[in-house]
């Protein structure tokens, strides 16, 4: 429930506090006076759009807040659930919500505390306040709307059969659209097989093997300098080791060993000299070895002019795959198994057709029975919406009243089978849900955009909503006016029913009937005062002697007139005898 409402610099609003309780409030005032501004401040705090031009002139900023009591139970609890996701405190089981609205445009919204993206008022107000102003009435002509209006007097069966439908649906739809993708592109798909097998094969010819690619150049390096390696490979071995002492008439080992030989004639003088004629036996064991390994190297490197051709043309061949496929020869071994891959997917495009052909048949069936269902349960709750509204409109001055709910199917030959034809589906189903009403005796059953006056189509607004309101309780009803184009004892009956209504939820209702006003158990006052240049707005709460003065006013436009007093006493007596009835 809805305890208190804060406007600031909002349209013709200066600043005001509106408290709320249970049962019916009604928000009256003189034209322009800002009794809309009062429901477009709540339709911004339950996360409505925010629109810059709504900022009182001179202020830089609109805010508006409002404290909701929640149960912890029903409503409250799913709104509860969904504060603390958001990360908002909740004290005592009331919660603050805040909106503002700069003068640039900027929005910013609050929820227990914490600063929320809009769409959280948004989730949060959905199970706790249900609004209704003159737009709705209009919305409630389109077929949209009036099947969203049966699917939810339905109930929760038929909610989990809508959720079954769409998602089969969607999958559906998915599959048709592969399907005709896989088809539309048959002739791409052969091109890019032939230039996948072309690669392939080339690959395959040439047969590259990971770690080729370095291994050969190390090779034709090699092989291409051999002479050069081999004579230097013969020098170092003279200069270790040679018969004639190489050209300076000693090698290295020749020096070693007379070194060695030098240290030996020592050793028995001095340990020292002794470690250290081992130490050089050591290099000359070592460069003995060297010198062994250096002949056998040089002995080994030879040129070989078929062996170099054989390498380079090698080379070549991995060098093409490398220049059309990829950056070295194991990008190109990648490329080649990725390749594989998908032209066994090309080639699996036959197979593809076939199998997405029988999943788009196995997915049709399921929609039509799930379509099926879904079409019976609405019939059902059709029928017993159409008696609910029927009575609603009873008790609102029209006894004649005759609205049934029809729920029809279009023939499609490319739609759903369905007994035994095929018939047009979306996804929502296959259903066309249209409101019919025969307002007065003698008179056809028409659709309602054709059938209904303004005065009519208001009271059908609310006895549709007073119905849905028996399957979705909701805390808070706000009524923008919802009596428009309605006066005389069509004006009492709406009100009589608003404080019916009023008995299980708090109703907020901005109207322009003293008829309606009458039967509130709290009566808001929006005045307007001005300077000629500025106008503001002021929100009060009429009892009394002040309630009688306004219903004067909205009944005669005379605040002092005699016989308006008079008949706003009566009016408010007979309201106060109806609601004790």
């Amino acid at each position: 429930m809805l305890e208190e409402l804060r406007i600031r610099s909002l349209g013709v609003i200066e600043e005001a506090v509106l408290e709320l309780g249970p049962g019916l409030t009604v928000i009256t005032g003189e034209t322009g006076a800002g009794k809309t501004m009062v429901v477009s401040a709540l339709g911004l705090l339950l996360g409505g759009r925010a629109d810059s031009g709504t900022v009182r002139a001179g202020a830089d900023r609109a805010r508006v807040e409002g404290l909701v009591h929640l149960d912890a139970d029903g409503p409250g609890a799913t709104a509860l659930d969904r504060l603390e996701q958001a990360g908002g405190d909740c004290d005592d089981g009331r919660l603050v919500l805040a909106r503002q609205v700069s003068a640039e445009g900027r929005s910013r919204a609050f929820a227990g505390g914490t600063s929320v993206p809009v769409g959280v008022l948004a989730e949060l107000s959905d199970p706790l306040v249900a609004m209704h102003g003159q737009s709705d009435q209009h919305r409630l002509l389109r077929p949209s709307a009036q099947r969203e209006a049966l699917d939810r007097f339905a109930g929760a069966k038929l909610a989990r059969l809508a959720e079954d439908y769409a998602a089969a649906y969607q999958a559906l739809r998915s599959t048709e659209a592969e399907l005709a993708d896989v088809v539309a592109h048959t002739r791409e798909r052969a091109r890019e097989a032939d230039l996948l097998r072309f690669g392939l094969a080339e690959v395959e010819t040439v047969d590259p093997q990971p770690g080729e690619e370095t291994a050969l150049a190390e090779e034709e390096t090699r092989l291409g300098n051999a002479d050069t390696l081999r004579g230097a490979a013969v020098l170092a071995r003279e200069a270790l080791s040679s018969l004639n002492g190489g050209e300076g008439g000693a090698d290295a080992l020749a020096l070693v060993a007379a070194a060695r030989a030098q240290l030996d004639g020592v050793r028995e003088h001095d340990a020292r000299a002794g470690e250290l004629a081992d130490r050089v036996a050591e290099i000359s064991y070592l460069l003995s070895d060297v010198a062994a390994d250096v002949a056998s190297y040089a002995s080994g490197v030879d040129s070989d002019p078929a062996r170099l051709a054989a390498v380079s043309e090698r080379r070549a061949a991995l060098l093409a795959l490398t220049r059309k496929y990829a950056e070295t020869v194991d990008d190109v071994l990648a490329w080649a198994r990725d390749a594989g891959q998908r032209l066994l997917q090309i080639d699996g495009t036959d197979e593809r057709v076939a199998e997405l052909t029988d999943r788009r048949t196995a997915l049709r069936s399921q929609l039509a029975g799930l379509a099926a269902s879904l079409s019976a349960e609405r019939a059902k709750a059709a029928d017993r919406l159409g008696r609910a509204v029927l009575g609603e409109l009873s008790s609102l001055a029209m006894p004649h009243a005759v609205l049934r709910v029809v729920v029809s199917r279009v023939p499609d030959e490319d739609g759903l089978e369905l007994d035994g034809e095929r018939v047009r589906f979306t996804a929502s189903g296959v259903d066309e849900v249209e409101f019919t009403l025969s307002a007065n005796r003698g008179t056809e059953l028409r659709p309602l955009a054709k059938s209904a006056s303004g005065g009519e189509l208001s009271r059908v607004m609310l006895a549709l909503e007073v119905s849905l309101a028996e399957t979705r309780p909701v805390p808070t009803f706000v009524f923008d006016e919802v009596d428009a184009g309605v006066g005389g004892k069509a004006a009492v009956e709406v009100g009589r029913r608003l404080a019916q209504l009023a008995r299980h939820a708090q109703v907020l209702v901005v109207t322009h009937l003293p008829q309606v006003a009458a039967f509130a158990d709290h009566h808001v006052v929006v005045v307007k005062s001005g300077d000629g240049s500025v106008t503001t707005s002021g929100v009060s709460v009429a009892d009394g002697e002040a309630r009688v003065r306004e219903l004067s006013r909205m009944l005669a436009g005379l605040e002092d007139s005699e016989t308006a007093r008079a008949h706003a006493e009566e009016l408010l007596a007979a309201a106060q005898q109806s609601r004790a009835d």
